[in-house]
């Protein structure tokens, strides 16, 4: 008979099961205190009233606003209208329907009637990537501000994110995407994280030199950097990680403009949140696979803390599966693990409390552009309990399949992800 009790024993007075354990530990104390210094020093250096970049009212360029868009007739109209108050003296706006199937165009057709936009239809979808590839063809600007056909700006977003143009070595800059859509608990904590986790990670990766990812629902970029670097890859999961990549690998400067705030729709769903989420994963590992061995060069250096944290980052999910696995099965055995107990002990309230200073100070750096925010705060104790879990399961079930296959040469089509559209 196996003696799975002395198994056990033996598993979990391993030296390889005692350092996961610490890892599982360690990682997301350290790496959420690292997260809220750096992001601080960010916010004291770039962010108060008198260090802040000042807006030039002299430098102008012409700007083409450039949306791709399949099966967006419930809210192109409303991000059309958003654009066109958008207050800058020189810019254009260039709708690409992708070969849609319900009347987009038609939603499009009166704004171009009026001499408001352009519209470039294809006939054939072709996918996101593609859209944008042929879309930016058609563009007369020298600056192309790039967002999501479900995406409101506001008003002032042209003129926060133009000035950094002036420094030649800036490629691109992204700005700051808002949740607009808050009316289930999932969709309050997306709320939370775009505030306490993707906003401070870009402030922290601003201060280190290099961006993980323009965010794609809105990035504004230089022309001449998306011709240095061929425009958007077809064939990528999340084209506008591998697009960041290409660009920084070029040697462009990204940039974050915190001012320059979008609205935006996010899954309201488990499903939508899932297959999204799985996409991100599958995409970031594919753009690791792609330009990993390449940012390792010296000359590639500033680029080393994002390979680092992104490696951490899969590594700790992987963890996080294995050691819950374990310790599910011990108590299922009536085994009580090390490491685990059902009891909140010590060590689970310090992680806990460092997740929630965490998202506290997002929610203080960005209330000043989420008036908001502050009221979704409460929903932040849900933070670990839902998203570390599905985020574990999505990266550990996205990664393989993503490192081990090579992305098929043809161009990835359009999986609309808002709400319960899934």
């Amino acid at each position: 008979m196996i003696d799975i009790i002395g198994i056990l024993d033996a598993i979990e007075s391993n030296f390889v099961y005692l350092a996961l354990l610490s890892f599982f530990a360690w990682y997301p104390l350290i790496s959420s205190g690292v997260l809220v210094l750096v992001s601080l020093l960010y916010h004291f250096r770039r962010e108060r009233p008198f260090n802040k970049p000042e807006v030039d009212p002299k430098f102008t360029p012409k700007v083409s606003v450039v949306i791709a868009a399949f099966n967006e007739s419930d809210h192109i109209a409303e991000s059309i209208e958003g654009i066109l108050k958008i207050d800058y003296p020189d810019y254009e706006v260039v709708i690409i329907d992708d070969g849609s199937t319900d009347d987009t165009a038609a939603k499009v057709i009166p704004f171009v009637r009026a001499g408001q936009v352009r519209l470039v239809r294809k006939l054939v979808n072709e996918g996101k990537a593609m859209a944008l590839n042929d879309g930016l063809r058609c563009t007369n600007g020298e600056i192309l501000l790039i967002m999501d056909a479900d995406a409101v700006p506001d008003p002032g977003i042209i003129r926060y994110m133009v000035p950094h143009f002036k420094y030649p070595r800036v490629g691109a800059v992204t700005g700051n995407p808002r949740v607009y859509n808050r009316d289930t608990i999932l969709s309050k904590l997306q709320a939370i994280e775009f505030t306490a986790i993707i906003s401070l990670q870009r402030r922290a990766q601003r201060v280190w030199g290099r961006i993980l990812t323009m965010s794609g629902v809105v990035g504004a970029f230089h022309r001449t950097a998306l011709i240095d670097v061929g425009f958007y890859s077809p064939d990528m999961a999340t084209e506008d990680i591998d697009l960041s990549w290409k660009l920084q690998l070029r040697f462009w400067d990204i940039r974050y403009e915190p001012r320059a705030v979008v609205w935006m729709r996010v899954p309201s769903s488990i499903q939508g949140l899932w297959h999204q989420r799985r996409r991100w994963a599958r995409g970031l590992a594919q753009v690791l696979k792609r330009h990993g061995m390449q940012a390792t060069s010296w000359q590639c250096r500033r680029l080393w803390p994002l390979l680092v944290e992104s490696w951490l980052s899969i590594a700790w999910a992987y963890c996080f599966v294995l050691l819950t696995a374990v310790w599910i099965f011990c108590y299922g055995v009536g085994y009580p693990p090390v490491g685990a107990s059902p009891i909140p002990n010590w060590w689970g309230m310090l992680i806990g409390t460092m997740c929630l200073i965490q998202l506290l100070t997002g929610v203080i750096l960005d209330r000043r552009y989420d008036k908001k925010i502050s009221l979704y705060y409460f929903t932040a104790v849900f933070y670990p309990l839902i998203y570390w879990i599905i985020m574990a399961i999505v990266t550990s079930i996205s990664t393989p399949g993503a490192m081990l296959s090579t992305p098929k040469r043809a161009p990835v089509r359009w999986k609309p992800i808002r709400g319960d559209a899934l």
